[in-house]
């Protein structure tokens, strides 16, 4: 008897394990903002309608077709891009914010469970987003080694100033060491005398791309034709050729020896934005 009510109870054990809800995934764009999603809401201070994204979104588009806030409450029904006041982020990873469609523009970034309104250049501006890549590290840390820094222009970020950012803009202080953020070979190292601009450049072959350094103060006893490790320090940050301390980072396709200039009101180079997620690199913060 006992052998008999042991195996009952295991029985109804058993069949309660198996009855049992499993737990239940994250659904975009259902206008809950669950665990494992990024949300826009309409309102600053999380208010309002909101839309809840399981991955990146390039352009959030106009017209009938657009993406919309979906919830109930203030702005309900309207298009999400240019009408995103406030985020919250219950993704793992950080997620980035653009002023413009295709990942370029002025950028915020929302760490993983950061919450909150969203920077006064994208509040009611705003096209896109990207999700980090939980094996990537941040940019400026691969630039510094250090998570002290941030990004201060985006590529195409320059809001106020005539011309075209072609590079990305990342700060930390006067004097932080600067490191490769890939390999490769010394193009060209150039200090202009009376702080005018200095130049790195470092030719990476396998990728056929060259990624130029401005305003640093490059290492001595680095010269054209000097092979560079990825993780190598190449410099220190300074206000060469540029107002106040930061390192401008510009991604040019092929071999070259300088950046393109900034002054011109046309893009030249590629946006550089999958090309920096694709080799280890996502893209934040500020």
């Amino acid at each position: 008897m006992r052998k008999l009510l042991i195996a009952a109870a295991a029985a109804v054990l058993l069949g309660s394990f198996l009855a049992a809800p499993a737990a239940h995934a994250a659904d975009a764009r259902n206008g809950l903002c669950e665990d494992g999603e990024f949300c826009l809401y309409f309102n600053s201070d999380n208010a309002g309608s909101l839309v809840d994204f399981s991955g990146p979104v390039k352009d959030y588009g106009t017209g009938a077709d657009c993406v919309k806030f979906i919830s109930a409450g203030s702005g309900r029904g309207q298009c999400v891009k240019n009408n995103a006041a406030s985020a919250w982020n219950r993704k793992s990873v950080a997620v980035t914010i653009f002023f413009h469609s295709d990942y370029s523009g002025a950028i915020d970034s929302f760490i993983a469970g950061k919450k909150g309104n969203l920077r006064p250049e994208l509040k009611n501006e705003n096209a896109g987003h990207i999700v980090g890549d939980a094996s990537n590290d941040r940019l400026e840390t691969g630039l510094y080694h250090n998570a002290g820094g941030g990004i201060t222009a985006y590529y195409d970020g320059y809001l106020n100033t005539p011309g075209r950012h072609e590079g990305i803009d990342i700060a930390r202080a006067a004097g932080s060491d600067v490191f490769a953020l890939l390999g490769g070979t010394v193009q060209l190292r150039e200090e202009s005398g009376g702080g005018g601009l200095s130049t790195l450049s470092i030719y990476n072959a396998s990728l056929n791309v060259t990624i130029v350094y401005l305003h640093t103060n490059p290492n001595d006893g680095l010269n054209r034709g000097d092979h560079v490790d990825k993780g190598q320090k190449i410099a220190v940050e300074a206000s060469r050729g540029a107002p106040s301390a930061h390192t401008h980072v510009e991604m040019r396709p092929g071999q070259h020896d300088r950046a393109l200039p900034s002054s011109n009101d046309v893009l030249e180079e590629p946006n550089p934005t999958m090309f920096w997620m694709n080799n280890g690199y996502n893209i934040c913060c500020q």
